[in-house]
């Protein structure tokens, strides 16, 4: 039988969460689905706890390291599924979330994006919920009028809650393997310029922030980044659009100046036209190392369960 959805799971050096998070992607109540996992070139023991399980549904894909777009592209490309459904290897689903999915795709159809809500666990003992109250409600069920207005406090595509149609990620191409660092924005932000994007009101998902990201530890001048002009065009006729946008400039913009780049800075905050922030002013004037201080300050507080944004 043809699976209904395809699960794609980019996987590298997950060996002390992979185990977790399969088994909550088995113990769906919906349960015609594959699991495509990407062993994007491991060196620790995640193959090994994968083949702990024995399920069919499981193809287990090996490959030289090639980073998490390559990997997921690869998935794509092996799905008998047309409905592509993501996971981390470290973030977690209740039993429910391929059968909300399924529910929202057969009440909106033709939408290039689907989303269940989350939450995000920024520490071992304290769950956040991700409120889009700005410009849906809480309880809110259907095609979101302005999909990069709800994006403007917390993120609505979340890569472990979404599923995307297959053609619809073929037409852009899949994930950008140019990208080091924001693939995944890259690609929602085309699909969400060009396509309804339609949410459940059902929490689903859990995004393991507390978990070490290795992204984290590289060099922010050796990433490369998102070319955000490439949507310029876009965004003259969207307002919402260059304020989301925006939000990544600022973020760009103290990531280079923390790093020493204030050239590179100073460009991303003159084309930002949104309002910034008094309290992120006053950030874009601080010293580098000052700044790289505090920022460690934030996430040692987030990680206590502490959390606050700089860009609002």
């Amino acid at each position: 039988m043809r699976p209904f959805f395809s699960i794609i799971i980019p996987l590298y050096n997950k060996e002390n969460y992979i185990k977790e998070t399969l088994t909550t992607a088995l113990h769906q109540s919906f349960a015609n689905f594959e699991i495509i996992i990407v062993n994007d070139g491991s060196t620790d023991n995640s193959v090994e706890q994968v083949k702990l399980f024995n399920d069919d549904r499981i193809h287990l894909i090996n490959q030289n390291n090639q980073g998490v777009s390559a990997a997921r592209n690869r998935g794509i490309e092996e799905a008998k599924s047309d409905l592509i459904v993501f996971l981390d290897a470290d973030d977690l689903w209740m039993n429910n979330h391929l059968e909300e999915l399924k529910k929202l795709y057969h009440d909106f159809p033709n939408c290039g994006m689907y989303c269940n809500r989350h939450k995000t666990k920024i520490s071992n003992n304290k769950l956040i919920s991700n409120s889009y109250a700005n410009s849906i409600p809480d309880n809110f069920r259907g095609i979101i009028p302005n999909y990069f207005e709800a994006n403007l406090v917390n993120r609505v595509s979340f890569t472990s809650s979404i599923m995307i149609p297959k053609g619809v990620i073929q037409k852009y191409n899949g994930f950008d393997t140019n990208i080091s660092s924001g693939q995944d924005l890259d690609l929602w932000t085309r699909i969400g310029i060009n396509y309804s994007v339609a949410i459940s009101n059902k929490t689903t998902a859990i995004y393991r922030f507390e978990v070490v990201n290795s992204l984290s530890k590289t060099n922010f001048l050796s990433k490369r980044l998102i070319d955000l002009e490439k949507f310029k065009t876009f965004e003259v006729k969207n307002e919402s659009l260059k304020t989301f946008l925006d939000i990544y400039r600022l973020e760009y913009a103290i990531q280079y100046r923390i790093a020493g780049d204030k050239k590179k800075s100073k460009k991303l905050v003159d084309e930002i036209k949104s309002q910034i922030p008094f309290k992120t002013r006053v950030l874009l004037h601080m010293p580098s190392y000052l700044l790289a201080f505090l920022l460690k300050i934030k996430h040692k507080l987030k990680h206590l369960g502490i959390d606050f944004t700089i860009y609002h």
